[in-house]
C-alpha cells in the first residue's frame, strides 16, 4: 500500500533528498511566491539565521511552525468531508489521508513541547496565528484546492531544507556543546513510541524521522495539486484494501475450521 506510514521508515527513506517542483502556470507561481513571502516574514519575526543555529532558535522555530503546519491537513479534510456529504459521493481516499497528515504534524508539536514549555506570550502568538492562517487557508481551500496543495508542497520543501540544516548542525556540533548532546540525548517517550525509535532513540533520530514526515507531506501535496476533480487518490488503493480484507476473512475462516478440527479430535486416554 502507498499510504503514509509515519514511524516505519527505512534507512533509505530517512535519507531525504531535497527536491523542488518548478512552478507551472499562474496558480503554481502564486503559491511559490506566497511561500517565499511567508518564509521571509517568519525568518524575520523569529530571528532565524542559517549561520547561527542554536537550541533556543530551533525550539522556537519548530514549535511555532508545527502549530501552523497542522492546520492545512485538517482544513482540507473538513472541506472535503462537507463536500462529500453535499454531493453524497466518496472522496477517493483523500479525506482520510489529510486527517492523518494533520495528526502527524500535531504529533511533531506534542513531541517538541516535551522538550521546551512555551511561555504565555508564545502561546498567545500561536492563538493569533491559528485565527489568521486558519481563516486564510479555509477561504483559500474553498476557492482553490490546487493552489493550497501546491502552497503546502512548497512549505514542506522549506521544512525539509530547515530540518536538513538542523540535522547538519547537530552532527557537526563540537563535542561538549549543547547541540552535540542531541546526538545521544534520548528523545521524549512520546516520540520513541510514535516513530518506533527504540529505547535509546536520540533527539537526532527524532529530527531524521520528522524530516522524513515532512518529505512525505511535500510529495503528497505536490501530487494532489496535480489531480483533476473527482480523480481517485493514487496513494489510496481500494482494490488492494479489499484484497487484504478478503485475505484476512479467508485466514479467519481457516483458523476457525482448524480450531474446530482440533477440538473434535478425541483426547488419548
Amino acid at each position: 500500500s502507498g499510504k503514509p506510514h509515519h514511524g516505519h521508515y527505512t534507512p533509505a527513506e530517512l535519507n531525504v533528498k531535497l527536491t523542488h517542483v518548478p512552478p507551472k502556470g499562474m496558480i503554481d507561481t502564486l503559491a511559490f511566491q506566497a511561500v517565499k513571502f511567508v518564509r521571509f516574514g517568519f525568518d524575520s519575526a523569529t530571528g532565524w539565521r542559517n549561520d547561527n543555529i542554536t537550541i533556543p532558535n530551533i525550539m522556537n522555530r519548530v514549535i511555532f511552525l508545527e502549530t501552523i503546519a497542522a492546520v492545512p491537513g485538517m482544513v482540507a479534510a473538513i472541506v472535503r468531508h462537507f463536500k462529500s456529504l453535499r454531493s453524497m459521493s466518496p472522496d477517493g481516499g483523500l479525506l482520510q489521508m489529510f486527517l492523518e497528515e494533520a495528526n502527524n504534524e500535531r504529533m511533531h508539536l506534542l513531541t517538541f513541547v516535551r522538550m521546551k514549555d512555551p511561555n504565555t506570550f508564545f502561546r498567545a502568538c500561536v492563538i493569533g496565528g491559528q485565527f489568521g492562517f486558519g481563516s486564510f487557508f479555509l477561504l483559500a481551500y474553498i476557492l482553490s484546492p490546487k493552489f493550497c496543495h501546491r502552497f503546502v508542497g512548497y512549505v514542506e520543501e522549506e521544512a525539509c531544507s530547515t530540518y536538513t540544516k538542523i540535522i547538519k548542525a547537530i552532527e557537526d556540533a563540537p563535542e561538549g556543546s549543547d547541540l552535540a548532546a542531541w546526538r545521544t540525548e534520548e528523545a521524549p517517550a512520546i516520540a520513541k513510541a510514535y516513530w518506533k525509535l527504540g529505547e535509546t532513540g536520540s533527539v537526532l533520530d527524532l529530527m531524521y524521522a520528522v524530516r522524513a514526515d515532512e518529505a512525505e507531506h511535500r510529495d503528497v501535496n505536490h501530487l494532489v495539486s496535480g489531480l483533476k476533480e473527482g480523480q481517485f487518490n493514487p496513494l489510496y488503493d481500494p482494490e488492494s484494501k479489499l484484497d487484504m480484507m478478503l485475505l484476512k476473512y479467508v485466514e479467519d475462516i481457516m483458523n476457525k475450521n482448524k480450531d474446530a478440527e482440533l477440538k473434535s479430535v478425541p483426547k488419548p486416554e
